[in-house]
């Protein structure tokens, strides 16, 4: 008689049933061992609540349950839900939301997270983040399980390829780094990309509507000047922008690529 895997993800794909889909870019965490590597970038204690988004099959959400005040859990699937329950019921603890992450009203959660902790789906991990960033001001710390391209571009520096609109609304509000490259034996089905765990650590408020259409409007001509890009995204004058660019110290043709997050704001407070 073959026993039952003992592993708790491993042991929920057969129990339920469960089968991924890849329209919904699941990739399920199957290896536990990776758990204490998340709880220790977490810096968990006691008194977290956390907001994880994808629970999947349970694995990272009974761990974070067994560990702090509270964990919401939020599964756009309900064909995960009793993988879900079996991870959860034993837990008072435990909020499971079958919503879009993406749609949830986030601030509405009780109690409110100061954490959030996931293995995102790949196909709203910069999107989930950004919104939680945006809306969820009680969140301090993040810890993700992301695609390699999607925290790399989270975490860019100026100048490079990766830095865009993600990385400058994500660093105006939060420091952001790759904390280390996961393997992709982890995830079941294993993914055809590489993924890394990165930590976002809240240092600011969250940038306003007004400058978050700012930086979108800087780097949507991105082979253009910041002056024309601005100008042909949101009107503003080209040569306020250029007289600005070069009060800051910075060529009046200057591309967005190159000015800093808080470069990117000091522009915006002078226009």
């Amino acid at each position: 008689m073959v026993s039952a895997p003992t592993q708790p993800s491993l042991r929920r794909l057969a129990q339920f049933g469960v089968r991924p889909r890849r329209e919904l870019g699941q990739n399920f965490l199957v290896d536990s061992n990776i758990l204490g590597v998340i709880e220790r970038a977490g810096e968990l204690t006691a008194a977290d609540v956390v907001l994880e988004i994808g629970g999947g099959l349970g694995v990272l959400s009974e761990y974070l349950a067994a560990r702090t005040a509270h964990v919401h859990v939020v599964e756009i699937d309900r064909q995960l839900e009793p993988a879900l329950r079996d991870a959860l019921d034993p837990f008072a603890n435990a909020t499971l939301h079958l919503a879009d992450a993406m749609a949830l009203d986030l601030r509405a959660l009780a109690p409110q997270p100061n954490k959030l902790i996931a293995n995102l789906p790949y196909g709203v991990a910069a999107g989930a983040l950004l919104r939680s960033v945006e809306e969820l001001e009680t969140l301090t710390r993040w810890v993700a399980m992301v695609q390699r391209e999607v925290g790399e571009r989270l975490a860019a520096a100026p100048g490079g390829r990766s830095y865009g609109v993600p990385s400058v609304l994500a660093q105006l509000a939060c420091e952001v780094k790759v904390l280390r490259p996961i393997s992709r034996t982890v995830f079941f089905p294993v993914p055809n990309v590489d993924s890394v765990l990165i930590v976002m650590r809240r240092v600011a408020a969250a940038p306003p509507l007004e400058l978050r259409r700012f930086v979108q409007g800087a780097f949507s001509h991105r082979r253009k000047a910041l002056a024309r890009s601005l100008a042909l995204s949101i009107g503003v004058e080209r040569e306020l922008v250029r007289e600005a660019l070069v009060v800051m110290g910075h060529p009046a043709d200057e591309r967005a690529e190159r000015l800093s997050p808080p470069e990117l704001q000091a522009l915006w407070e002078a226009l």
